[in-house]
């Protein structure tokens, strides 16, 4: 797959970026692809490398000591991922990326964005940026978790991850598709796939969704949002 350094603008941390800053990056990175299933990386690891997604989609997963996983963040094209080495010097992968569809990534080493850094304060600054992203992220899931009932969060996290990675219908405009499993909507929203899946009947008996194995069709946005905020 060819990388023009002009796409990394679409990066949120390369905004502001130069061009020769860009094709610094560009001639620094290698391009890697895995097919679905595969990972970039495993929790734990040497965070040698980051990431910038260019094609397919990743999870990212944490696993507790009993074997669980939790799907903490799901990765888009144009975005970063697994920068914590560029800020902290001998850090550590703190979750897994496994490659939800073949996907593809320039992979550039963290030490040479530590040292571009230094001397570019508009990196730092959309690491910042994104780092604090992911924490308010994290926080709202946590959020969620304590004091959400589960059809409140499987409704939450349905409808944003339609915002994220949505696509309209071709035979209903009004309608949103989403390519994942119902395992992955179980690590996401903190409960197991037993409930998922009788939730998700529920819902398609009443017309809200329409599901399959691997993917979700919302068909009324609009009642999962009264879902997603209706109190106890």
């Amino acid at each position: 797959m060819t990388l023009s350094h002009h796409d990394l603008r679409q990066v949120n941390v390369f905004a502001e970026a130069t061009d020769d800053d860009l094709q610094l990056v560009t001639r620094n990175g290698f391009m890697r692809s895995i097919e679905e299933g595969e990972y970039f990386f495993f929790q734990g690891d040497p965070a040698e490398y980051l990431y910038v997604l260019i094609s397919g989609q990743v999870k990212l997963m944490q696993s507790s000591p009993n074997g669980k996983q939790v799907n903490i963040r799901t990765i888009q094209p144009w975005e970063m991922f697994a920068a914590l080495g560029a800020v902290r010097k001998d850090a550590t992968y703190p979750a897994s990326a496994q490659a939800i569809q073949d996907s593809a990534a320039l992979v550039v080493r963290s030490d040479f964005m530590s040292e571009m850094m230094q001397t570019r304060p508009y990196l730092a600054v959309g690491l910042t940026r994104l780092m604090t992203t992911l924490i308010q992220e994290i926080q709202a899931r946590y959020r969620e978790l304590a004091t959400e009932r589960v059809e409140q969060r499987i409704a939450r996290t349905l409808l944003r991850l339609a915002s994220q990675i949505g696509q309209s219908s071709e035979s209903q405009t009004t309608s949103v598709e989403m390519e994942f499993s119902r395992q992955d909507l179980a690590e996401m929203t903190g409960t197991t796939l037993f409930t998922v899946s009788r939730t998700l009947s529920e819902w398609e008996k009443i017309g809200l969704i329409d599901a399959g194995r691997e993917r979700i069709r919302i068909k009324d946005s609009q009642g999962l949002t009264k879902i997603a905020d209706q109190s106890e």
